[in-house]
């Protein structure tokens, strides 16, 4: 009788393994391509393939939390009801923001053998967040904001050790432009696949992406420990400071201490580029803000407001994806010149759309913005390892993260206060446009013509 199960059993048996590798098949393929990917040319062994991993994580648990957030703040009520909550957001959240944001990065700068776990309570912060959002977020209740600025603080917290820790983990083979592109990269596809996957949870009520929010920071959470130690060396390291070399060196002899190397000590190249990434970093807030609202109360001709806001929404990622894909490809050769030449046409983009304003220059306008972004950032990151110390570099990177953060903080609040007049938020962007051009671009060209004052390899 035995003999009859076992023959029996056995061809089911193997038809239900054959069944389980053909349903495992996609993902266990997917699974190896991704890894594959992430870790290619060293990557693998150097732990920048497990950083990509981490941070494409952690772009898909911001998506889902963003998308959760939009729902209810957004998309749940009439549009002056909706003005009404999102001016609250940002009084409640960004505001705050704004103050904290400065106090991060020096703030991580005195944990430099503690980033791994940074990074990890970052994540978890955001998991528990979810939750607490769980239960407010059908409501759109008062609790629900300080929860939201809590886990924007917890990104931001992230993304500038996330901006340390690259240098740590590039292999000899990939310049640290190159190996930020792949880790912006990872998180832009991780986005556009955790968008549709977010609104489908939402499909099962509001709470829904949360509680996917929650499980993708607590997978994070476990990446952020698997970080190769090295991570949290920090060996041959100081902090960046800010402030001029004359005044610097006034505390110096004060204090009778060794001068530490700062951002002003390695030529203008540096500040002039954080002078053009904000302009471009406030554009990318006003634009989020701006045209949210615009869209919904004037769509795009023909199309329905959600629809318009998609169209615009898919043309900035596609943008973004485009410009960091470029600045995978290209070497990391005349960053000054990059970055003034990308401030420079959207600039001229941004005007031609005040003046020919379109549906057709809209999305021309946030497409542009998002390759912009996305070249300038890479570039500065070049200006950064060619001409800041290796001593100071990781600080650098922090510091010029934070202030970027502040500046997509400030367009953002200028978007919201702006009439819903289409040229004339383009007009505004224009001018805040104008502005870091004329402070940046002559000098990152003339930097460009002297050289760098530390010639680097990049």
């Amino acid at each position: 009788m035995g003999a009859i199960r076992s023959a029996e059993g056995g061809p089911l048996r193997r038809t239900g393994r054959s069944v389980g590798r053909l349903v495992r098949a996609p993902f266990t393929g997917a699974a190896r391509g991704v890894r594959k990917a992430t870790n290619a040319h060293g990557a693998g062994e150097s732990g920048l393939g497990r950083l990509i991993e981490l941070h494409a994580v952690n772009s898909a648990g911001d998506m889902m939390i963003t998308i959760a957030l939009a729902s209810t703040v957004f998309f749940s009520v009439p549009t002056d009801q909706a003005r009404g909550r999102v001016a609250l957001y940002l009084a409640v959240t960004m505001a705050p923001f704004t103050l904290l944001a400065p106090v991060i990065g020096p703030l991580l700068d005195r944990v430099p053998h503690g980033r791994r776990a940074a990074m990890a309570c970052a994540m978890l912060a955001r998991a528990l967040l979810a939750l607490t959002m769980s239960g407010a977020v059908a409501t759109g209740g008062l609790e629900l904001y300080p929860a939201a600025l809590g886990v924007l603080v917890a990104s931001k917290a992230y993304g500038v050790v996330r901006s340390a820790v690259v240098p740590r983990l590039v292999p000899p083979r990939i310049a640290l432009v190159k190996a930020n592109s792949r880790v912006t990269l990872g998180g832009l596809l991780a986005t556009g696949v955790a968008a549709p996957l977010g609104a489908g949870l939402h499909q099962l009520g509001p709470a829904w992406p949360l509680y996917g929010a929650c499980a993708v920071f607590a997978f994070g959470t476990y990446l952020s420990l698997s970080l190769p130690h090295k991570v949290d060396s920090a060996k041959g390291e100081a902090r960046a400071r800010l402030t001029a070399p004359e005044y610097r060196h006034h505390l110096t002899k004060q204090r009778k201490r060794p001068r530490t190397p700062g951002l002003r000590t390695v030529g203008a190249s540096v500040l002039h580029g954080l002078q053009a990434n904000g302009a471009l970093r406030m554009l990318s807030g006003f634009l989020t803000f701006f045209l949210a609202f615009l869209l919904r109360v004037h769509p795009l001709g023909g199309l329905s407001p959600a629809f318009s806001l998609g169209v615009v929404a898919v043309a900035a990622g596609t943008g973004n994806a485009l410009g960091t894909a470029i600045g995978a490809l290209l070497r990391s050769r005349g960053p000054e010149k990059m970055i003034a030449l990308v401030l420079t046409v959207t600039l001229g983009t941004t005007i031609v759309t005040a003046v020919l304003y379109s549906a057709f220059f809209v999305v021309v306008m946030a497409a542009v913005a998002g390759i912009a972004q996305a070249l300038g950032k890479q570039s500065l990151d070049a200006l950064i390892q060619r001409d800041v110390p290796e001593e100071v570099r990781t600080s650098a990177f922090a510091r010029s993260e934070t202030l970027l953060q502040m500046c997509w903080v400030v367009g953002g609040a200028i978007g919201i206060l702006l009439p819903l007049n289409g040229v004339v938020g383009m007009a505004v962007a224009a001018g805040f446009l104008a502005l870091g051009a004329l402070t940046a671009v002559r000098g990152l060209l003339a930097a460009a013509r002297r050289g760098s004052p530390h010639p680097r390899v990049a």
